[in-house]
């Protein structure tokens, strides 16, 4: 009479011949198809519409631990992000009347732009419009670069990302997206106005040349050197940095410009 092996030797020799099979037929455990997963609707009420999740966080969380959380929650009410190339910016700046006049196209944090912050903060160029596009017009883009690149294209009021780590200015308007983008749209105006069409004013390649702002990058007052924006006015009430006043006493940072005369760069007044 043949004795049975006890359970664990079975199970042993069972886990053996499992293996020398598979080592033999791959994948040959994986056979049996799978059961499809059906869910069925039972006819009861779903959430439909806006709805507020409130967070009740019970119990020892760090703060880095619940902002994990909260940005998740936010971030499935967050809106689209659009993506624009070069030829939908075109296609925005073709739209308004265009004789005597600049189109500046300016977008928001949300939006991608090929290239911006890795390239480029923005640029000016020109189209042609009319029934047999004879009529030239400059246009620019400039993007806000708050939530995607400051220290790219906010410096000097966000930590650069690269050069010199100098501390980041207090922005005149107190806010380092605009006051940032404030400063690429004086820079491309200047190239606008001096270089619309690619013929005017400008030192080396056309493909890459410097305007007559873009020339002076990084100089904004007196003194200034790499990672160090220059000597500036200071307001005394918030700390914020500036060279220059606009409509109802409102302050901006400039940068500087080429002068024809000195051909030197020189900051704003």
């Amino acid at each position: 009479m043949a004795l049975s092996p006890p359970p664990l030797l079975l199970f042993s020799l069972l886990s053996l011949l499992l293996l020398q099979s598979s080592a033999v037929i791959p994948r040959m455990l994986f056979l049996v198809p799978q059961q499809p997963l059906v869910l069925t609707y039972h006819n009861g009420a779903l959430l439909k519409g806006n709805h507020t999740v409130n967070l009740l966080f019970y119990g020892s969380f760090t703060p880095a631990q619940r902002a994990v959380v909260v940005d998740f929650v936010r971030s499935l009410s967050a809106p689209a992000t659009s993506s624009l190339a070069d030829s939908d910016l075109l296609a925005l700046a073709s739209r308004p009347p265009h004789r005597g006049a600049v189109t500046a196209v300016l977008t928001a944090p949300d939006v991608l732009v090929d290239g911006f912050c890795m390239s480029r903060c923005g640029f000016h160029d020109a189209g042609r419009a009319g029934r047999r596009r004879k009529v030239r017009y400059a246009y620019l883009w400039v993007g806000n670069p708050a939530t995607q690149c400051p220290g790219n294209c906010a410096w000097p009021f966000a930590q650069p990302t690269y050069g010199p780590q100098t501390p980041p200015l207090v922005p005149p308007n107190g806010d380092v997206g605009i006051d940032g983008l404030v400063i690429n749209l004086a820079t491309l105006l200047a190239g606008t106005v001096t270089n619309p069409y690619g013929d005017g004013y400008f030192q080396g390649p056309p493909t890459l040349p410097k305007e007559a702002a873009t020339a002076c990058t990084g100089i904004f007052g007196g003194g200034a050197y790499p990672g160090f924006p220059g000597n500036l006015l200071v307001d005394p009430a918030t700390g914020a940095s500036y060279n220059a006043k606009g409509l109802d006493g409102r302050k901006y940072l400039l940068p500087a410009m080429w002068d024809p005369t000195t051909k030197q760069c020189k900051p704003s007044p």
